[in-house]
């Protein structure tokens, strides 16, 4: 099919590397899923060698720093000392995630702008762990939404005024479930701001689970929410932009209403007690370049991926670009975008 020529300015190949050229005319915005960069429960059991945490990310900084804004998941709390709450079951299948507090450097040296605290690990240890990492983010000029007691986040960056919500299905979360509740955050956002991002932990987990189903979704016997009803009615409500995860590997790309959602960015720096096998071990970022009203322009999937407990590392094979093409091709095919085996993301006509 033919491609849209779009009249904004663009990304510009330069070897195998898609630069933006940022102007006042449009925007650009670097999702990933999930980070835990290790655990200090029981106390320093899963730590990087050395508590060396930046060197988990070292490979990928300079691409997640290559945008406007960058925006990634913090599973677990930021802590030295919070006790441990959550209760489990069983515990060959339920973890508790509490980084260092020190830890918290590395995502901003990483690039990161805003780390949402919606999911299922930002709670396991208490009122206390929450607070600690709120206070940490803060300090380090990192935004975050989520959490009940803050659950969104307006900032004005290089003169564009952001508003970003976050949703799960878990407790101490702003729910994933209650589409209405979530429609008026949104609209409220909308009409403060200039461009609104909603991320999203929800949808069953494991690569099992690779599809968007369109249906409400349980996992251990949990509803994790109808993640395809839920990012068309936030759009529809104001968002300019979703980005999932939670199901722990990639899912499909959208294009609803000139609006670009990605159902799941999966694992992206997880060290520790995830499994990073197969497409779990699949790191996608993905840019998108945005007009200044919120309308998709392009995109482009750099694929990195997690070879076991080393950190997270450029993939010269393409391999979360080809699965995202191959996913959005079988649950999307409706979709106006076409997706190169290398990632660029184009709109058709």
């Amino acid at each position: 099919m033919a491609i849209i020529t779009i009249a904004y300015p663009t990304f510009a190949q330069n070897s195998d590397t898609l630069l933006f050229n940022k102007s006042k005319t449009s925007l650009s915005i670097i999702g990933v899923g999930d980070l835990m960069l290790g655990s200090t429960y029981p106390q320093g059991a899963l730590l990087p060698p050395n508590m060396d945490c930046f060197s988990l990310m070292s490979d990928v900084a300079a691409k997640l720093s290559d945008a406007d804004l960058t925006i990634g998941n913090l599973e677990g709390c930021l802590s030295d000392n919070a006790p441990r709450e959550k209760q489990c079951r069983d515990t060959t299948i339920c973890y508790a995630f509490r980084m260092p507090e020190k830890f918290g450097q590395c995502f901003k040296d990483a690039g990161f702008d805003v780390l949402t605290i919606a999911n299922n690990h930002s709670g396991d240890f208490g009122y206390q762990g929450r607070e600690s990492t709120v206070r940490i983010l803060d300090s380090l000029g990192i935004y975050h939404a989520g959490w009940i007691k803050y659950p969104t986040a307006i900032f004005t960056k290089d003169s564009i005024k952001y508003g970003v919500a976050s949703f799960a299905p878990n407790s101490g979360t702003v729910d994933i479930r209650n589409i209405a509740e979530a429609q008026r955050i949104v609209a409220e956002l909308a009409a403060q701001c200039q461009i609104v991002i909603v991320t999203f932990h929800g949808g069953a987990e494991g690569a099992e689970h690779q599809h968007v189903t369109r249906q409400t979704e349980e996992f251990y016997g949990e509803n994790r929410g109808n993640v395809y009803d839920f990012a068309h009615a936030l759009i529809d409500s104001g968002a300019d932009l979703v980005f999932g995860h939670g199901p722990h590997v990639p899912r499909a790309v959208e294009l609803y209403n000139d609006r670009f959602i990605a159902y799941s960015l999966g694992n992206f720096c997880t060290y520790g007690k995830f499994n990073t096998n197969g497409p779990n071990g699949l790191a996608p970022m993905i840019k998108v370049a945005l007009d200044t009203t919120g309308v998709f322009l392009e995109g482009q999937i750099n694929s990195a991926w997690q070879p076991g407990k080393l950190g997270t590392f450029m993939d010269s094979l393409n391999r979360a670009a080809q699965k995202i093409k191959q996913l959005t091709e079988a649950d999307f095919p409706e979709t106006k975008l076409n997706i190169s085996e290398t990632g660029l993301i184009e709109r058709k006509l």
